[in-house]
């Protein structure tokens, strides 16, 4: 009931995941992120304690390869799970449990890996990597292109109602973090509209966060 990609720009360093789901809420229990570390999704069935715990174990110094495999020793009910991850170098992994729901899959590449359960096809997870590495730009227009691409080559086997974006960089918190939690329409055009309007004013929220003096005006009215 989900498809996913977690990602790694190599020219800025930031890391990011984006997510659909027929089921409400996804990113919030299934998308984690930690900057100068890597990002990881946990679905299917999903432990939310997973993305966390890969992502202390990637920042302790394990290779994403390394961080899935610990996953697994210690990971309880791990036949239903599936855990995407990348580190700081690019590399991928991914864990796609036997009992995962319907037509599951992944697929991988440098710096970006996908995967899915209950999807319409077994193509989708290939489409939706194909899909990042033919976009350019900022890595959060890359990830919009990955999750359409998956949508495209058919998503889901049922309709998709909600979809979200993680981006981290430097900081301690996400850059962008941007939701669609429930909608009858498409979540993921939800989550791009989102995007657009979030994006020209990303660097000025990190500024007002290190240092409001040197940050531009708030633009809300009342703020000369």
């Amino acid at each position: 009931m989900t498809f996913s990609l977690v990602a790694r720009c190599p020219e800025t360093g930031m890391f990011g995941i984006a997510i659909s789901s027929s089921s409400p809420a996804v990113a919030a229990r299934c998308s984690y992120a930690r900057a100068g570390v890597g990002a990881v999704a946990s679905q299917n069935v999903t432990d939310p304690a997973l993305g966390p715990l890969a992502l202390d174990l990637m920042a302790g110094g394990r290779s994403a390869a390394d961080a899935i495999a610990e996953l697994r020793r210690r990971g309880r009910f791990i036949d239903y799970r599936q855990v995407l991850a990348v580190d700081r170098n690019g590399m991928t992994a991914i864990h796609s449990g036997p009992n995962s729901l319907g037509i599951w899959t992944q697929a991988q590449a440098e710096n970006v890996a996908s995967g899915g359960n209950l999807l319409a096809n077994d193509g989708v997870p290939q489409a939706i990597v194909e899909g990042y590495l033919a976009a350019s730009g900022h890595i959060g227009d890359r990830l919009i292109a990955a999750l359409r691409a998956g949508l495209a080559a058919g998503g889901e086997a049922g309709p998709v109602h909600s979809a979200g974006m993680m981006i981290v960089d430097k900081v301690s918190w996400p850059v962008a973090d941007l939701r669609c939690d429930w909608t009858e329409a498409c979540p993921i055009e939800a989550v791009a509209r989102l995007w657009d309007i979030y994006k020209p004013q990303l660097d000025a929220y990190v500024q007002r966060a290190l240092d409001p003096r040197a940050a531009p005006s708030y633009g809300v009215p009342g703020d000369e």
